[in-house]
């Protein structure tokens, strides 16, 4: 009877040594899990920076030199600017600041904001 309790108290103990040695799959996996997120948060990152530059350059491009950008503006803006201006009138802004963030002049925001509500109407 005692040998069997030694034996098993030697195997337990032999295990227990052996547990300590072992790699831990869960911690490496876990670590693997950060550093994915990591780079997942990086990319994100670096995407919506990257849209901003695309966004920006979009909105030089289509703003042509003061000379011309008056006539051009008044007479057809871009579609985008159209949409950007109805949002900011929805989110409540004034006619002052959606002219400043929108480089239009103040007849064109009046012209699409109005241009809007007649559609909206009619929808």
């Amino acid at each position: 009877m005692n040998a069997i309790f030694i034996i098993l108290l030697s195997i337990a103990i032999v295990l227990l040594i052996l547990s300590f040695f072992k790699k831990d799959h869960v911690k490496k996996l876990q670590e693997e899990l950060e550093e994915l997120t990591l780079t997942h948060m990086q990319d994100v990152y670096q995407l919506k920076k990257k849209i901003k530059i695309l966004e920006e350059e979009l909105l030089i491009q289509d703003s042509p030199g003061p000379s011309m950008r008056a006539s051009h503006s008044i007479n057809k803006p871009n579609e985008i600017l159209k949409v950007q201006v109805v949002s900011l009138y929805q989110q409540g802004l004034s006619l002052e600041q959606i002219t400043k963030q929108s480089t239009l002049p103040m007849e064109t925001v009046q012209k699409i904001i109005e241009e809007n509500g007649s559609r909206g109407a009619a929808q």
